[in-house]
């Protein structure tokens, strides 16, 4: 009998193994480093987040504060939106001063979101606060700069919902602004926030407080929740908004490496970018055969495809636009387009 036991356990642990292998071997993996680069205009970088309107048109925030519009080739780039200061402040405009010496004075908008019914373009500004802008563009109207009476010190992610067009977005933390990001990490900051913007009372409310660094935001596709990226501890989390779970956070899944933004796939999981991977924070550990710079997940937070890049690139977004992947990156000066 023992014996017979013994051999159900060694087969049940062979079964689990192959289970395992198999579960590995679904995951795919997409090469981003053929993808063709779109420039910035010179003298800014930084696409940290895309949104799209009509066939050609794509917008993005860059390092001086604005807001640009890609217009397709023929139209280039051209300036959309820009904060009060842009204008009333030459050193804002003077792009032989360096970005991070200029930014919490000029502006640097993160997450960038259409309202489609309006046309309206929402604007995560880390230090300007919650914005928006009409279908025109111009100057960008502040919405909001603090919730429950603390100040917004870093606005990071930002999603919109279509249906309502209330606002869902990450104060990252109430401590320290975008420009001593690392020290969110180094000191184990856990005073980020998650907040809806009610576009009906136009008031600001807080999810969940007490977060470690909550970057990325993204609405399920069926809109019952809200999944929010934590750069550090490398999580993604869901908040559930309807439902018999309404209030709760929990977490999703377990990530292989700093997330940025998180953007839905076409088949109702999510992209997630990947600022760094673990071992890039660890000088002990071995160099990874791939640099994961995203991961796909499905709707319930399993891991079905990762994407690797070229050493040195870094990704802050990865969106699903028609049968494109758009690559966004805080650091670089041009944004991936993968087909």
């Amino acid at each position: 009998m023992t014996m017979r036991r013994n051999l159900a356990a060694i087969v049940l642990v062979v079964l689990a193994c192959l289970v395992s292998l198999a579960s590995a071997e679904q995951i795919k993996t997409t090469n981003t480093r053929w993808s063709y680069r779109l420039p910035l205009p010179d003298g800014v970088s930084g696409a940290e987040s895309l949104a799209f309107s009509g066939k050609d048109g794509v917008y993005t925030g860059v390092s001086d504060g604005r807001v640009l519009k890609w217009g397709g080739s023929a139209a280039g780039w051209s300036t959309f939106a820009y904060n009060a200061n842009y204008r009333k402040i030459p050193l804002c405009s003077d792009s032989g001063v360096p970005s991070e010496q200029k930014e919490s004075i000029c502006g640097r908008p993160l997450g960038v979101r259409f309202n489609r019914k309006t046309g309206e373009l929402f604007i995560a500004d880390a230090y300007m606060g919650l914005m928006k802008v009409g279908p025109d563009g111009g100057e960008a109207q502040v919405l909001a700069t603090e919730a429950d009476g603390v100040p917004f010190h870093f606005l990071n992610g930002l999603d919109v919902d279509q249906a309502t067009g209330d606002v869902y977005f990450t104060d990252s933390s109430a401590n320290y602004p975008r420009r001593f990001n690392t020290e969110i990490i180094m000191n184990t900051d856990a005073t980020g926030r998650l907040l809806k913007y009610d576009a009906r009372t136009k008031q600001v409310t807080v999810l969940k407080a007490e977060l470690p660094y909550p970057n990325g935001v993204a609405l399920s596709r069926d809109m019952t929740h809200v999944v929010v990226a934590h750069t550090v501890p490398c999580q993604a989390f869901r908040y559930w908004l309807k439902g018999p779970k309404a209030g709760r956070y929990e977490l999703l899944a377990d990530l292989p490496g700093y997330p940025d933004n998180v953007r839905r796939d076409g088949k109702g999981g999510f992209w997630v970018a990947l600022n760094q991977e673990r071992a890039r924070l660890n000088s002990t550990a071995a160099a990874p055969v791939k640099h994961l710079v995203g991961v796909r997940l499905s709707a319930d937070g399993v891991e079905v495809e990762e994407l690797t890049a070229a050493r040195g690139v870094t990704l802050s977004e990865v969106a699903e636009n028609g049968d494109k992947l758009w690559l966004g990156s805080v650091e670089l000066d041009y944004i991936g387009i993968f087909a």
